[in-house]
Formats: structure tokens, C-alpha cells, sequence
């Protein structure tokens, strides 16, 4: 018996990741056909494509998915510290033959005050929804979990766990230090303890009263094997599908995952503005050398210029930069359409199971 998958409506112990930029309306219906939870992440998408990705998802599946939402605190403009970003990068932009942003600015709403989000969750009734980056008001909450929402927040720290529980959260996602992309902490400015998956599932499950669901380097069926043996519920695997068919990596990332590079993923905040693993490359580069020493504008503020970066240098050819999250686990990803990796991952966890 496993109260969390009776409650999610899924028949295996495996969450496909929301990890915004790679998974897809096609894959998350693809990973609940076959058993697993879905997911999509739409922190970059306004409300009218996060109803079109419910309805291509809806289209593909009569099963049960995520929809994950950033809970980050809105950003506070500081315009000297965006002209001293945009000049630092001038040079960087220059290679690639065109000018920085004159500015840059808040490029997407935080799930907190995007009210618009905020109603179209509750009219689409998507079975689940996640959060990341923190909570949202109680009554946001209380009228998800009033249409019937099943809730799941991360967590990185036991503070975080016990906060999302007097919130009313169903689950927790414990993301250990190991997980690609952003790192999930409530306060970004606050003491990082960089719990591993292990050590953080194996805490929460002896606090915590709900169920805990392990994430951050977990790639195979002898992963999700450890995860349940620590008494996780269930384990989510976002680097494990950056891979798949169904995936929006483009070839650039794909030879990423596939080179050396694989093998020494770091934290950057240059991408972004907020700590997130990631692929060694142009972006990291970056945060030894043009942006050395600089103080950072607010996230998502620092994205608008990631972004436009990333574009310049896809229109000039150069793969080198990109937002490559990947988990510490990343040299065990598979190229697999992802029906067949969660049949691969059935089959493995089974295997460890019967020995």
C-alpha cells in the first residue's frame, strides 16, 4: 500500500520533474500513460499558455499530471545594478555581433501575486499542483485544496518541510544538493545546509508527517530503490528525461549531457539569478570572468539578460550557452522516448526488489 500514489492516481513511485525548459505537454502526458506522475513547469509561461499546455496535456491523457509554479518573492528593480550587469556583459554580446538589452526587467510573474495564474489553476483543476521557491498565501491554498488540487511543495531543509506542513502542503518534494536546476530554498539569501538527497529524505521522513518524496540524483531503478528504502513515498527524476524524445533540450544541450561536461556540474547563479545546477558552459564561464565580483540584480530580473544572451548566441551558431540544468546524475541519462524509460525503471526497480 502506498497512500501517496492512490492519492496522486498513479500506479508507480516516479514523478517526471517540471524542469521548465525541457518538459513538455507530450511528455508529461507521455510519463502518466505510463504509469508515472507527469509534469510540466510553466514559472515562464503566462496564464494563457499554462491553459493551452493543461489542454495538450488533457488531450494526451485522461491521467493524472503536475503543474509546477514558482513561489519566488517579486523582484525590486535596482537600475545601477542592471547597467552594471548589461555593461559587463556588453563585451559578451559583442562576439556575437549585437548589442545588450538597453534594460532588462521582471520577465515573468511569481506564482504569489499572479493572480491571473492564480484563478486559472483553480478553473482548470489540474489534478496536482507543485510549488518551488516557497508558499503561497493560505487562502491561495486553501481554495487549491478546496477544488480538489492535490499539493506538493519542495523543500530543502526541515524549516522548510514544517512550514510547508502548517501550510496544509500534501507532500514534500525533499530536493537534496544533488538536483539539477534551481535549487528550491525559500530564502535564497539565507545559509544553505546542502543537504544530499539521502541525508534529507532520511530527516524528513523521521519529522515529517506527510508523505516525502525524494529528488536530486536519482537516475535509474536502483535509485528509486533507495529513495522508498529510506521511506520516501515515491522519487521524482528531472535530469533522467532531459533526454527523451518528448524533451525541449535542443542538440546543443543534448551534446552537453552526452560529453565530459556531464561529469563536473556546478551551481551558477549568472543564468538565472538564483544558485541552479547546471551543465559547465559559457554561462559558468561567464561567473569566473565578465561577471566576476559584480552584485547581482534580483531573479528574474538577471533571466531577462540571460535570455537575450542565449538568443544571440543560438543566431550566431554557438551552442556554448544555454540554461543546461542537470543533476549530479547526469552521465546516467538515456536517450529514450519516455514510455520506454519508465519501462526501463519498472524493470530495474523491480529487479532490485526480487534480489
Amino acid at each position: 500500500m502506498n497512500p501517496l500514489l492512490d492519492r496522486l492516481g498513479v500506479r508507480l513511485p516516479i514523478i517526471q520533474a517540471p524542469m521548465a525548459g525541457t518538459s513538455t505537454p507530450a511528455m508529461a502526458a507521455a510519463a502518466t500513460n505510463a504509469g508515472a506522475l507527469g509534469s510540466i513547469g510553466v514559472a515562464a509561461m503566462d496564464a494563457a499558455a499554462v491553459c493551452k499546455a493543461i489542454v495538450d496535456v488533457r488531450a494526451a491523457t485522461d491521467g493524472p499530471f503536475n503543474v509546477n509554479v514558482f513561489c519566488h518573492c517579486p523582484a525590486t528593480p535596482d537600475p545601477v545594478r542592471e547597467r552594471a550587469w548589461l555593461e559587463a556583459l556588453r563585451p559578451v554580446f559583442h562576439r556575437f555581433g549585437v548589442e545588450p538589452p538597453a534594460a532588462i526587467g521582471e520577465i515573468y510573474k511569481s506564482f504569489l501575486t499572479d493572480t491571473a495564474m492564480q484563478e486559472l489553476l483553480l478553473e482548470a483543476r489540474p489534478p496536482v499542483v507543485s510549488f518551488h521557491f516557497g508558499l503561497p498565501s493560505d487562502d491561495v491554498i486553501v481554495r487549491l485544496k478546496a477544488a480538489g488540487i492535490v499539493l506538493l511543495s519542495t523543500a530543502t531543509n526541515l524549516a522548510e518541510a514544517q512550514a510547508a506542513a502548517a501550510a496544509g502542503i500534501d507532500a514534500i518534494v525533499a530536493q537534496g544538493i544533488e538536483a539539477g536546476g534551481h535549487r528550491g530554498m525559500f530564502d535564497p539569501a539565507a545559509p544553505d545546509a546542502e543537504l544530499g538527497t539521502l541525508a534529507l529524505t532520511r530527516l524528513l521522513v523521521s519529522r515529517i508527517d506527510l508523505p516525502i518524496i525524494a529528488a536530486g540524483g536519482i537516475m535509474d531503478g536502483a535509485g528509486i530503490a533507495s529513495a522508498l528504502a529510506l521511506g520516501a513515498a515515491a522519487a521524482q527524476l528531472g535530469t533522467a528525461f532531459v533526454a527523451c524524445a518528448e524533451s525541449a533540450a535542443d542538440d546543443a544541450y543534448r551534446g552537453a549531457l552526452r560529453s565530459q561536461a556531464a561529469f563536473a556540474t556546478e551551481f551558477t547563479k549568472v543564468i538565472s539569478g538564483r544558485p541552479a545546477r547546471c551543465l559547465p558552459n559559457g554561462f559558468t564561464a561567464l561567473a569566473q570572468a565578465e561577471l566576476a565580483g559584480l552584485t547581482q540584480p534580483d531573479y528574474p530580473i538577471v533571466y531577462d539578460a540571460g535570455k537575450a544572451l542565449i538568443a544571440a548566441a543560438r543566431a550566431a551558431g554557438d551552442g556554448r550557452f544555454g540554461a543546461q540544468w542537470a543533476g549530479q546524475g547526469a552521465p546516467l541519462a538515456r536517450s529514450l522516448p519516455t514510455a520506454e524509460l519508465i519501462a526501463e525503471l519498472k524493470r530495474e526497480l523491480a529487479a532490485v526488489r526480487a534480489s
